[in-house]
Parts: C-alpha cells; structure tokens; sequence
C-alpha cells in the first residue's frame, strides 16, 4: 500500500509536468501561427524588393543585394527582433523554399537542362548547327534574326528556351559581332513573351490553373490577341533588327561591337575568357536537333501526364491541370535519357564522357541556382510581410471608379508587383484570382481582357527586374554579365510597356483586339521609325 502511495506521489507531478509542457507548447504554437507583423499588408512589404533591385542596379553585385533585400524583409517582418529574424531567413526563407517540391523540381528541371546542354555541346551537335547557320547567314541581320527564329521555334519552356538558344547562336552571333548584351535581349524577349501566347508551354499550364471556376484553357487562347505587351516585344524586337538601330545602353555596346569587336564592353565580363570545350568531330546537326525534339516532345508528355491524360482526361483538360514542375522534370529526364542513348548508338561520345557531363551541367547552372534561391526567399519575404493583399486592395479599389480603364491600370500594377518580386508566375497567382472573382458573373470580355493584362504585364515586370528567374536564365544562356544584361534591356522593356499601355486603353473602351492591337502596332511602328531618325544605325 505505501508502495502504491508512493507511486502516485510520484506519477502526479510528472502528469502534471507533462501537461504543462503540452499547454506550453500549444500555447507558442498558437502564438505562433497568429503573429501577424505590424506592417503586414502595406507598402513596406514591397520594400525588401525595391532595396534588393535598387543594389543590385548600383553596386552591380547581384548576391550580396539580393541577401540584403532578404535581411531587410526579415527585420520587417520581426518588428527588429533578433531571434525571429533569424529563424524568418532560414527556417522560413530558404530551408522553407528549398524544402518546397516545386521549387525542387525547377530546380532538378534546370540541372537536366545544364547536362543536356553539355551533352548537345560536347557531342557537336550545337557547334554544327552554327556551323550550318553560319554558312547561311551572311550578316549580323541575319544572325540576329535566325536567333529570334529559334527562340521562337524553342516555345515549350522560358528556362529550355534561353539556355539552348544561348548554347546554340552564340557562336554565330559572336563571328557577325553581335554585342552578348542584344544577345541576352534577344534571348529574354523571345523566351517568356513567346511562352506566355504559346497553348502548349509550361506558361500556359500556370496560367490555366489559377483561373479557377473557368474554364482556364479557354480564357488563355481567347486573351492571347489581348496580350499586347508579348505581341509588341516581338514586332519591336524584330523591327529594330531590320532597322539596324538601337537606342540606350544598348547602343554603346552594339556599337563597340560592331566597329571593335568589343562583345561585352563594360570592365564585368566574366564570360570573356572562357575557353571552348573540345567537341565531338563526329557531332552532326541532328545531334541537337533530335535531343531538342525530345525533349519538347517528353516535356509535352509529362506535363499531360501529371493532369490525368492517361487516366481518361482529354488532352486540353490535362494540360489545363498539370503540375508544370513535375511535368517537366519527368519529360527533361526522359529527354537526357534518350540524348544519351541517341550518342551511343551514333558514337559521337562514349557512356564515361556522356556521364562526365552530367556534374559538368549542373556546376554550369550553380550560379543561377544560387541567385534563383535568393530569389525564391525574398519573394517568401514579401508574401510573409503580406504583398499579396496589399495589392490586392489596390486592385479592387480602382475596380469601379476607373471600369474602361481597369485593363491599363491592371497591366501597371502586374508590372510593378512582377518587377518587385521578380515572379511573374506569382504575380498571376495573385492578380488573376481577383479578376476573375470582380468579372466573373459580370462582363466576361472584361475579364479575358483584364486577366491578359495581368499575364502581360506579370512578362513586362519580369523583363525589367534583376532578380527575375527568366533574366537570370538570359544572362547565364547568352554568357552576359548580369547587371549589363539588366541595364542595356530595360529601356527597351520600358518603351515596349508604354506602348502597351496606351494600347490597353484603347482596348478598354473599344472591347476588341482586332481594333486595339492594329493600334498598338503602328504606333510602335511609328516609334521605332522616331528613333531610327534620332539615333541613326549602327553601320552609321
């Protein structure tokens, strides 16, 4: 019995203990999840990134701005608490986004990407392809253009899109003296403004899926003619080519180019003296024309997969649900499989160099990934900090003063917020939901407008912004030192957005794109012809 006793003296406390250690613990878990910082939802959450971009632009370093930008969401969000902005920036930053799957499949997406472009590389197949343009192409017209034809052909993926037309065209627009900087550009403007009016891409699955209680597919072909700013990129990029003017930045170093050889102009060039790796002299054309089909054709496959396709969903139903990241992880494996298989049998490279480039491809994409990460956690900054609702509230307040010119006032905002936080898949996350919530049982051509305008100027923000995953993919595919890259496009990114403004507000009262778009295309037009007149060609 004093035993017995004696037992519950004991076990009394310890429950009792427990107990409070439970309470405790739920007691800060509840704290924690209900910690709302005190700037939540304002003007300061956009800040982190303004800093961000705002340093990388002056110092010309894109690391320590971006860390800085992080630190300055962190303290935010903290109210300047020491411990909480630690854990913020680790714990909920970058172990947060790394520990995000589809941010891991872009990532492993990317690193296929890097071993397949080693792959095309080493085995030949792109140097014979430049070989092949090279002997057609007689100019640096002609250069530029066949680089804007295979950016445009290379439609599936932005990430696919600039780092094999980069691997592919730089040494042809090298030979016909074409700056690394209007490489860049050329890359840039035909990677996401291509895939953002392409049915079948990564972009368009993105898009579909945030249109919820619509039919997503639908709405993303119908608002392609009202997706002014990707329409006005290509016709702006491709006049001033055939013009042969530039204006800006871009000008100093296309001239440099052109008269002295110069490719890259400023004191950063880290790319300058890299050396070429030893090819295959067995590599031919369809030695990159092959691995490219594939992969276009596996990531295609992939991506209707993860929507059900061989389950019995039809083929725009599936790819309107897919998961784009696992999608395209599963097709880019398949498509590195068959690459290899393909210079086995053809005994361009053996399996020990074809295994070789695999570790090869990912030290390649290192940098990118590094700055990607950065990014991912600076924009997990400014969602912490509640961006999404401030710009949100924006939105909605400006719905029903300003109607015809909401579309307009959309494209801005999506800018502003896609330049920002260098998303533009986040900014459709954001923007689109609340279109199609304001215009749903409304005016549907008001919607499909307005939600072009949201995916329009989500690519505009994208194109201006340093901290961009797309930028970064141009600078790493072109060999173009960042901050030039940045500096020497977005005056061009810029005059492309005015134009596309203008031309939303004439939509907005016309409610057609066969009207609205004739519009925006001659008054680009006319620019182009302005500038050509002030700034003369580059052979002047």
């Amino acid at each position: 019995m004093k035993q017995m006793k004696k037992r519950w003296r004991m076990l009394v406390p310890t429950v009792l203990m427990l107990a409070l250690a439970c309470s405790t613990t739920v007691l800060a878990a509840e704290e924690e999840m209900e910690y709302v910082p005190d700037l939540h939802a304002t003007f300061w959450a956009l800040v982190p990134a303004i800093v961000a971009i705002g340093l990388a632009l002056i110092t010309k370093e894109v690391y320590s701005s971006l860390f800085v930008g992080i630190l300055m969401g962190a303290l935010l969000y903290s109210g300047f608490q020491f411990e909480r902005t630690i854990t913020h920036i680790f714990s909920d930053g970058i172990i947060g986004v790394l520990s995000d799957s589809y941010n891991v499949g872009i990532l492993v997406f990317l690193v296929i990407l890097g071993a397949m472009v080693g792959l095309m590389n080493k085995a030949g197949g792109s140097a014979a392809f430049g070989q092949f343009a090279a002997s057609k192409i007689k100019n640096r017209v002609g250069a530029q253009l066949a680089t804007v034809l295979l950016g445009v052909l290379i439609f599936i993926d932005d990430y696919f899109n600039c780092l094999t037309v980069g691997s592919v065209m730089r040494p042809v627009t090298d030979k016909f003296k074409v700056s690394r900087s209007k490489l860049a550009y050329l890359i840039d403007a035909t990677a996401a403004p291509v895939c953002i009016i392409a049915p079948i891409s990564s972009w368009a699955a993105a898009v579909t899926g945030f249109v919820e209680g619509e039919d997503g597919f639908s709405i993303f072909i119908r608002a392609i003619p009202y997706n002014f700013y990707a329409i006005l990129t290509i016709v702006m990029m491709v006049g001033m080519v055939l013009m042969k003017t530039e204006f800006g930045k871009m000008k100093e170093h296309e001239k440099n180019a052109a008269r002295k050889g110069d490719l890259f102009t400023t004191e950063g060039r880290p790319y300058e003296n890299v050396k070429e790796e030893k090819v295959s002299a067995k590599g031919g054309v369809v030695d990159l024309l092959i691995p490219i089909a594939a992969l276009i054709v596996c990531c295609v496959i992939g991506m209707i997969y993860t929507g059900g396709f061989f389950e019995g969903a039809g083929f725009v139903e599936a790819f309107s649900n897919s998961d784009a990241s696992l999608g395209l992880t599963l097709g880019s494996f398949f498509g590195l499989v068959i690459t290899i298989v393909l210079y086995q049998i053809r005994r361009v490279l053996s399996f020990k160099e074809c295994m070789d480039c695999i570790p090869e491809g990912f030290r390649a994409m290192v940098p990118a990934i590094l700055i990607l990460t950065f990014a991912w956690t600076l924009k997990a900054m400014t969602d912490s900090l509640g961006a999404d609702l401030y710009v949100a509230g924006l939105v909605e307040s400006s719905a029903g003063a300003f109607m015809n010119f909401l579309p307009a006032i959309i494209f801005v905002v999506g800018c502003f917020l896609a330049f920002a936080t260098g998303t533009s898949w986040g900014t459709f996350g954001i923007l689109i939901p609340i279109v199609v919530a304001v215009f749903q049982n409304g005016d549907p051509q008001m919607m499909i407008m307005s939600i072009s305008a949201c995916m329009a100027g989500a690519v505009c923000g994208d194109h201006c912004s340093p901290i961009s995953d797309t930028t970064i993919m141009a600078s790493a595919g072109a060999q173009c030192e960042h901050v030039n890259h940045v500096t020497t496009q977005l005056p061009y990114a810029v005059l492309a957005a005015v134009v596309s403004f203008a031309t939303y507000i004439v939509a907005g009262f016309v409610k057609s794109a066969w009207i609205a778009l004739p519009v925006g295309i001659v008054l680009m037009a006319a620019v182009l012809f302005a500038l050509r007149s002030i700034n003369g060609t580059i052979e002047d």
